[in-house]
């Protein structure tokens, strides 16, 4: 995809991203095998279910394995610094390392990102300038998936037509209630977890700011232009092409971001 691959030596991240892998290969497994192709075959729901399905988990599993081998802005160790700009630039108290603003250092990768937001443990990662889109993009298909799939956990038991030809040899079958309470247990865990995150930087990409600006309140007192809501999402995805903020599978195109727009942190 033309970046470089970041990967982060942390157990307790390995653990976090592994739980989520579980839970979406639980759902991207027996929900189609409990429900969709058995309705399928019955007539009571069409192919373009099955294929929305599978488009939205091909999308969040996407997102999310990107999202964690990403750069997401690692400064480099001897950074070329152009004269126009060094009055842009500050030295790192940690890691004495020249670093622009709104650049933070993470002490759990243990060096600067540019523009970071904050260091997420599910995806064993920083999500910083160059790697937020795709942190964006994984909340939103999450939230997709996990809606569909408690629509069909309901649908299931309260709208469809009764199956005919379940197979109770099948270990799925015998314990269909309990592998359903399971996903739909776990689907409004992640929902509800998922939603507020990505409210949360949502609203941080209308205001250009970070969540770490956030929480040291450096912005309260720093007066600066504000941009339109289209220009701080462009930057955000690398990209003016609204479509392409919804495709994982593709490289992203760092736009020129003026200086004067630039804080402290």
């Amino acid at each position: 995809m033309g970046r470089r691959i970041h990967f982060v030596v942390d157990p307790q991240g390995w653990c976090c991203m592994g739980l989520i892998i579980f839970v979406w290969l639980y759902n991207t497994i027996f929900i189609p095998k409990v429900i969709l192709f058995p309705h399928y075959e019955e007539g009571h729901i069409s192919v373009v279910a099955i294929l929305c399905y599978y488009f939205c988990s091909l999308f969040c599993i996407a997102s999310l394995l990107r999202a964690s081998v990403a750069d997401p802005g690692k400064l480099p160790e001897n950074p070329k610094i152009p004269i126009t700009e060094r009055e842009y630039w500050e030295l790192c108290n940690k890691c004495n390392m020249m670093r622009p603003k709104r650049s933070h250092h993470c002490s759990r990768c243990g060096h600067c990102v540019r523009r970071m937001d904050h260091h997420c443990p599910w995806i064993n990662n920083c999500v910083g300038e160059d790697n937020h889109w795709l942190f964006l993009q994984l909340c939103f298909y999450t939230q997709i998936l996990s809606s569909y799939t408690l629509i069909l956990d309901f649908c299931h038991y309260y709208y469809f037509l009764p199956l005919k030809k379940e197979n109770w040899d099948v270990f799925v079958f015998r314990h269909e209630l309990a592998l359903l309470r399971i996903s739909a247990f776990m689907g409004l865990i992640i929902l509800g977890g998922i939603s507020g995150l990505f409210y949360t930087q949502l609203m941080g990409i209308f205001t250009d700011t970070t969540s770490i600006e956030k929480m040291s309140n450096c912005c309260e007192n720093i007066s600066r232009p504000q941009k339109p809501w289209q220009q701080t999402f462009s930057e955000v995805f690398g990209t003016r092409w609204k479509i392409l903020w919804f495709i994982p599978f593709r490289q992203r195109q760092p736009l020129r971001v003026p200086y004067h727009f630039a804080n402290h942190v």
